[in-house]
């Protein structure tokens, strides 16, 4: 575990997953640095595995062009996470979207994620 704190590590992770995404390169190799094959996402009731998180990454790519993330509270032992966030994602035609993120997951021992799920909502009026 690294001695970042719960809520570094979470803005530490996602932002730099994010930047990676957006800079473009090879979509297998970034995800793969993040979460580990065996990933399941659960967000708002939908699952994204490996695949279907590679294939996610393609419309992020074309419509983002940069996220800036506030962790408004997290807390993490050595193999779960638990988090509230606001992700503000710039998007190529220069709106803002806002969403709120309530994450728990599971950590693999090298710091990848292995398992999430997340409810979230728009913020962006907020």
């Amino acid at each position: 575990m690294s001695d970042l704190s719960a809520r570094e590590f979470v803005a530490d992770f996602f932002e730099s997953f994010t930047r990676e995404v957006v800079a473009g390169g090879d979509a297998e190799a970034v995800v793969d640095r993040y979460y580990t094959p065996d990933i399941e996402q659960v967000a708002d009731g939908v699952t994204l595995d490996r695949q279907r998180l590679i294939d996610h990454l393609r419309p992020v790519r074309k419509n983002v062009v940069s996220c800036k993330y506030d962790v408004h509270e997290a807390i993490r032992t050595a193999d779960r996470l638990a988090a509230r966030f606001t992700i503000h994602a710039e998007t190529r035609r220069g709106r803002t979207i806002s969403t709120e993120v309530y994450l728990f997951g599971e950590l693999a021992p090298d710091g990848r994620i292995r398992r999430t799920t997340q409810a979230t909502r728009d913020v962006s009026a907020s």
